[in-house]
This record gives structure tokens, C-alpha cells and sequence, in this order.
């Protein structure tokens, strides 16, 4: 039996499902550590000698600038050295960083820790020892995996993080996630499966002669440009909500976290029936629209509103609401979008993107405060997102479509197309690229139309 027809019978392999969760905790753990001074920053920053506003904002945001340095550089390095050697070497850095800035009594030394946070870039190593651990019939699913546990390690942040703060200090969230980085290296070292073969995915990992094709597409442009907005939007805006709560709303830092969590939870109720009609209902492009513009106009409350704590803590469920209703859209925009064969490659740039966007809004944001205020950021960040808007006006609304993959053996060139185009008549089908060296086809298929007999046929006859 081949394997696509087997994997389809049997599911995920126990091996496969332990690779799963404990990949999906490593990489939770670390953006968890990334994230837990996020609303709680900006106040500590006040007690740090040498503090500007610019250069508070600098410290939330600079760990974006080293991770969207490094982060493709890691991942292609991981196929010459090894996927956890790179791993446990990334999050070393992140350890190190995390030491350097629970022991810094200045904010330039703050600055040198989240920047070494961020140079410890492993989001393209684990997302490639993940698909060397998965057969290729269950890779969305590890993938998918990973990224819930992302956003979890966000909307636990926000909760927990001012709750630790009251408890322990922003050093003591440090030295917190230097032991998160502690936990992270000993669930690679000794949870992780060590994979039999480690090769490049197109699927999870850029391919260097495909990021042309990637960075002229004007769809996956717009959804690159959109996942900066949005963080750019949602650094600037953490570098003025903590002191909107404690300044503007009367609310003192230990009791934040009463905003924060019934925020976050409604939030992440709210969005649901708002997934359900993009995704079964095909009304994405509606739906994302209204989130960007949702997003926009809680920046303008903020604006002006941010002096009543009711209202604030109304605009601060809007803007949970929006930015995880955004989070969860974007990355299944780029599969939809992004060529077959070019997925991990259209994924590389969107994150790079995006802590790109984290980096700028942490600037942005901290120079606007200093030179207007708490208004200034919120406006500036309203800007953004309004832009944005604009910007995604104009996008498809995207087919229903999602990637699939069969391991088809192996082919030379000429095969390799024959059997493309054979793929190509299949129902169901909308593109098929076959890579010979890989013996791999990747497919964009409709998965309420797709033959999948067919399919299973095929590729039994070609392995």
C-alpha cells in the first residue's frame, strides 16, 4: 500500500503526534518568553537609567529586527548542520539575551538583551525538523499545530504577564524566560525525535531561486505588507496601552491584567463565527476587510478615549477581537495564494515581514510618544492600519483552496512533467508542480471537489 493511502487509513503516527506536541511546546515556549513583557514593558522602562521614549519602544521592538535577520539564514543553515543542533545553538542566544536583560539596570543594556533574544532566529529550523519528522500527507497538520500554539503563548501573555509582574518584576519575567529557553533545549534534546533524514521542503522552507517569483507576486505582496501592518500596529500599540491604563484610565499596573484577560477570552470567542463565515462560507475577503477597518477605527478610539476605563477596556476587547481575527487569517491567505511549490518560500518572506513590522512599530511607536504623546502612537498606529486598508481593497477574494502533497518516487525531468499534467486533469486539481530531484508533487487543490480516488490512484502507479 502506498504511503498517501496508508497515512489516510492509519492518521498520524504515535512518533509523528509526539514530534507534533513537543515541537509545538519548544516553539510556544520561546515566543511566550517574546511575548510576556510585551504589556508590562513600557512602565518598567520608566525606572531604567538612560530612558527616552524612543528608546523604550526600541527595546520592545528590536528583537524583530535581529529575528527577521536571521531567521532564513537559520533555516538554511539547520540543512548543512543539523535541524537541532541549530535549534539548541538559537536558543542559547535566546537564553543569553534573556540573562543579559533581567541583569540590566539600563535600557541600552535591556536593548542588547532583546536583541539577543531576537538573533535567536529558530522558527525556520523547527518548522523544517517538522516536516522532516511528517510524512507529507500530514504536514498541515503539524504545522497548523505550531501556529495555535503561537497564538496561545500571545493571549496567555497578555494575561499572565502583568499578573508576574506584580509577583516577581520584569527581571524576574527574564530570568522566567531564560528558564522557558532551559525547558526549550531540553525538550529538543531529549523529546524531539532526532529525524532519519533531514532535506530541504519546499513546503516549509525557502527555496533561494524561487524568492524572485515570490516577491513579484502582487497578492502575497499585499498579504506581506498586511502582517507588517498588523504588528507594526500591535508593537506601537503596547508601547502606550500599559500607560493609557495606569495614566489615562486610573487603573494601577497590578490590576491590568482584569482588562487583559476577560479581553483576550471574549476575543477569542467573538472571532469563531467570524472564521466559520470566511472560511465554510467563502466570505474571506468581507470578513477580512472588516477586521482591518475594525482594527483602524479602535486605534482612532483609542486616540481619544483612552481617559475612560470603560471605554478603553471596550476598545482593548476590539482590538484583541481584531488583531486574532487577523493573526488567524493571513497565514491561510498565503497558502491559498502562494504557488504550490513555493509555499515555504511565500512563508519565509511573510515572516520576515512581519518582525519586520514588529521592529517598526516598536520605533515608530516610542518616537511618536515622545515627540506627541500617548494620542500621537494610537493615531500613528490608526495610520497603519488604515493604509492597509487601502491596500487590501483591491486583493482577490481568494478560491477555497488549499495545498496537498504526494510522494510520487522517483522521476526523471521528462516524467516529472508527464505526470504534472496528468494531475492537472485530475478533478479537484487546480495546479499541480511535480519536483523530480524530490520525487514530490505539490498540489493547490479544492478539497470539496477533489477526487481523491484518483489521486490515491496515481500515485500508487508511480511508487
Amino acid at each position: 500500500m502506498n504511503s498517501a493511502v496508508e497515512s489516510a487509513a492509519t492518521g498520524m503516527t504515535a512518533g509523528e503526534r509526539r514530534a507534533a506536541a513537543a515541537l509545538a511546546g519548544l516553539y510556544a515556549s520561546r515566543m511566550l518568553g517574546l511575548f510576556l513583557v510585551l504589556p508590562v514593558f513600557a512602565l518598567y522602562a520608566e525606572k531604567l537609567d538612560g530612558t527616552t521614549p524612543l528608546l523604550a519602544g526600541l527595546a520592545i521592538g528590536i528583537y524583530g529586527l535581529t529575528q527577521a535577520c536571521l531567521q532564513i539564514p537559520f533555516g538554511m543553515l539547520s540543512d548543512r548542520f543539523g535541524r537541532k543542533r541549530i535549534i539548541i545553538f538559537g536558543l542559547c542566544l535566546f537564553l543569553a539575551g534573556s540573562v543579559v536583560a533581567a541583569m540590566a539596570d539600563s535600557i541600552h543594556g535591556v536593548i542588547l538583551g532583546r536583541a539577543l533574544q531576537g538573533a535567536g532566529a529558530i522558527a525556520a529550523a523547527v518548522l523544517a525538523l517538522a516536516a522532516d519528522l511528517t510524512r507529507e500527507e500530514h504536514r498541515t497538520k503539524i504545522m497548523a499545530l505550531i501556529g495555535i500554539s503561537i497564538g496561545m503563548a500571545f493571549a496567555v501573555s497578555m494575561i499572565l504577564g502583568p499578573a508576574l509582574n506584580d509577583w516577581i518584576g520584569v527581571p524576574g519575567i527574564f530570568w522566567l524566560t531564560a528558564l522557558l529557553a532551559l525547558f526549550a533545549i531540553g525538550l529538543t534534546s531529549f523529546v524531539v525525535p532526532q529525524p532519519t533524514h533531514s532535506y530541504h521542503h519546499r513546503d516549509a522552507m525557502p527555496v533561494p531561486e524561487l524568492f524572485k517569483r515570490v516577491l513579484t507576486d502582487p497578492q502575497l505582496l499585499r498579504l506581506d505588507f498586511g502582517i507588517f501592518c498588523l504588528h507594526m500596529a500591535l508593537t506601537a500599540t503596547f508601547v502606550a496601552i500599559p500607560l493609557a491604563l495606569r495614566d489615562g484610565a486610573g487603573l494601577p499596573a497590578s490590576q491590568h491584567w482584569e482588562i487583559y484577560l476577560p479581553a483576550q477570552l471574549l476575543s477569542i470567542v467573538a472571532i469563531v463565527p467570524f472564521i466559520i463565515l470566511a472560511e465554510k462560507h467563502q466570505f474571506l475577503k468581507p470578513v477580512f476587510l472588516g477586521a482591518i477597518l475594525a482594527l483602524g477605527l479602535t486605534e482612532l478610539g483609542l486616540a481619544n478615549s483612552y481617559h475612560n476605563l470603560l471605554i478603553l477596556g471596550l476598545l482593548v476587547f476590539t482590538f484583541f477581537t481584531s488583531f486574532n481575527l487577523l493573526e488567524a487569517s493571513l497565514p491561510s491567505l498565503i497558502s491559498k495564494v502562494a504557488p504550490p511549490d513555493a509555499k515555504g518560500t511565500a512563508m519565509g518572506v511573510y515572516s520576515t515581514s512581519q518582525f519586520l513590522g514588529a521592529f517598526a512599530g516598536g520605533v515608530s511607536g516610542g518616537w511618536m510618544h515622545g515627540q506627541f504623546g500617548l494620542q500621537g502612537v494610537f493615531a500613528f498606529a490608526a495610520l497603519g492600519t488604515l493604509l492597509w486598508f487601502v491596500v487590501a481593497y483591491s486583493m482577490k477574494n481568494p478560491r477555497p483552496l488549499s495545498s496537498y502533497m504526494l510522494n510520487v518516487g522517483a522521476l526523471d525531468e521528462y516524467e516529472a512533467n508527464q505526470l504534472a499534467r496528468q494531475l492537472n486533469q485530475v478533478q479537484g486539481v487546480v495546479e499541480a508542480v511535480v519536483i523530480a530531484a524530490e520525487g514530490i508533487a505539490y498540489l493547490k487543490v479544492d478539497r470539496n471537489i477533489l477526487d481523491r480516488a484518483a489521486l490515491q490512484e496515481i500515485s500508487v502507479a508511480k511508487v
